[in-house]
């Protein structure tokens, strides 16, 4: 299966965003979701067909104008499967982040199911200015089986400099990866890189967590568990009181 989605936000103007595209097609379906009542826009990936499966080709392009603000979320879990025998799934995200601009990338974890052979390739490059939350989420393995291969390729660049670069695999093929020097038998594993002016280094992480800034502004958080629980109880946190958190005009807790 080959299939493409983008989606594009611009400044309305008056404060707002209004999205210029949003296209997609299955299994990757966006679709606006919340109130239209506020400066940023919120849209949900939907699953439109299960996988991704092997030998399935996706691309996903996310732009973002100056003074835009986009929220990117998935209604569920992305969980790759082995399918047919044929060459690796692919999923490619280019996102584009202008000055002024801001994407909060919070999709829900990718499971990598036993037999399958996944890559993501991730490419996001902000402009001097331009605010940036990218999580990502992974699982090994449903419960109670071995992971899949999976590899995950990350290239962050702010500012026409490389901010982060990062590559992970888990799976048979990758020698290592459930040892100390990696996952150290975790079967969770997630990081929150955020990029821009509003970023901030929060204060001190759990026992397996770790917070650190890069040279950007920027920061990175990664955590493991036995489970997406314990990952997720360390990175929301960070999400949620992050300043991109925050949309225009909307009162700061005391």
């Amino acid at each position: 299966m080959r299939a493409e989605a983008r989606a594009a936000a611009e400044s309305d103007g008056r404060g707002g965003t209004r999205l210029t595209t949003l296209r997609g097609q299955s299994p990757l379906l966006l679709r606006r979701t919340g109130p239209r009542a506020i400066a940023g826009v919120t849209v949900h990936l939907v699953g439109g067909a299960a996988g991704p499966l092997r030998g399935d080709e996706l691309r996903l392009e996310i732009e973002v104008g100056p003074g835009a603000r986009l929220e990117l979320l998935s209604v569920a879990a992305q969980l790759a499967l082995p399918g047919r025998p044929a060459p690796a799934s692919r999923l490619t995200i280019t996102a584009t982040v202008a000055a002024g601009g801001t994407l909060r990338w919070l999709p829900e974890p990718l499971i990598a199911a036993a037999g399958c052979d996944h890559v993501a390739i991730t490419r996001v490059t902000v402009e001097t200015g331009g605010s940036l939350l990218w999580r990502d989420d992974l699982v090994c393995g449903r419960h109670g089986e071995d992971s899949g291969d999976f590899v995950a390729d990350t290239l962050v660049r702010y500012g026409g400099s490389t901010l982060y670069r990062h590559e992970l695999a888990v799976g048979p093929r990758a020698a290592g990866w459930s040892g100390p020097a990696i996952l150290g038998g975790a079967r969770a594993v997630g990081t929150v890189v955020t990029a821009g002016p509003e970023s901030m280094v929060p204060g001190a992480a759990g026992p397996d967590a770790a917070v650190m800034p890069l040279a950007g502004p920027g920061m990175l958080a990664t955590a493991t568990g036995a489970d997406i629980r314990h990952v997720r109880a360390a990175l929301d946190p960070f999400c949620a009181g992050h300043p991109t958190a925050r949309r225009p005009g909307a009162p700061v807790a005391a």
